[in-house]
């Protein structure tokens, strides 16, 4: 994949982007960026692909500073950049605070989504997590805490996360370096901190209205977005819910393939194939 980047209302944009087609747009959650999907970008068939990083996160945590990156913000920052980049219309397949940016822009915006698939996403109350709530609270104090106390904290983070350790070790290798370079503790502590549960509760009583093709795949085992969510989102948005029984937090790095057979599937259903 390559990356990109343009100027959005004052805001640099990132997002890594591969093939031709119609589009199909990846949303990462915290504590990741755009290379959770690699994977499973590789194996969508016949579409654009883009998988966007949210302003505060990533390489664009600098753009966060000083900036509104709660999920409901960047649903609009999301929908800002499908407009700069002439995209009227695309399949959003998102994780954890990506789903909730997903499920915000669907429902301001159904116009622009032709199709919605969600993996072990944040929905109605069910969010944040302890751990992130935690941070959130003592956020003055995490800020100054030793570098190696906040990578201990990633490293949970992805520990309880992945199915093995080396999924684990490769995700702390892939997402850590963005935090050392921007600021380390102090912008998980900002990322945290901009996280309020109201963003999805208020649009929860939406999702049965939005008649949008969805597919709803779930890490079972997953202890940050319990699989109840899952089957409420899936009776919710009338869409069929693939359980990985043994699939914990992190499925796109995971279970790509299962990911990608299920966007893949999505699509097919949009086409009516």
């Amino acid at each position: 994949m390559q990356s990109h980047t343009s100027t959005v209302d004052g805001i640099e944009m990132r997002w890594e982007e591969m093939g031709a087609g119609d589009p199909v747009i990846l949303l990462h959650g915290i504590p990741t960026c755009p290379a959770l999907w690699r994977d499973v970008a590789r194996k969508i068939q016949g579409r654009r692909v883009l998988a966007w990083e949210m302003p505060g996160y990533g390489g664009s945590i600098p753009q966060g500073e000083g900036r509104d990156i709660s999920v409901s913000a960047q649903a609009d920052y999301l929908v800002a950049w499908m407009r700069d980049q002439g995209i009227d219309r695309a399949v959003l397949a998102a994780h954890d605070l990506g789903g909730g940016v997903a499920q915000i822009a669907a429902v301001r915006h159904p116009e622009m989504v032709s199709g919605l698939l969600l993996t072990n996403a944040i929905s109605y109350d069910s969010w944040p997590v302890p751990l992130v709530s935690a941070v959130a609270t003592t956020g003055s104090v995490t800020k100054h805490a030793p570098d190696g106390s906040f990578h201990k904290l990633l490293k949970t983070m992805f520990s309880k996360g992945h199915v093995t350790d080396a999924a684990a070790e490769a995700a702390f290798d892939a997402h850590a370096p963005h935090y050392a370079r921007h600021g380390e503790a102090e912008a998980f502590v900002r990322q945290a901190q901009s996280l309020d549960v109201e963003d999805t509760k208020a649009i929860a009583d939406k999702l049965p209205t939005l008649n949008i093709p969805a597919r709803i795949v779930w890490g079972a085992a997953d202890d940050f977005q319990k699989i109840e969510y899952g089957e409420r989102l899936a009776k919710d948005l009338s869409a069929p819910l693939r359980r990985i029984a043994e699939g914990k937090h992190f499925t796109p790095k995971d279970h790509p393939e299962v990911l990608a057979d299920e966007i893949n599937a999505l699509i097919r259903t949009i086409d009516g194939k």
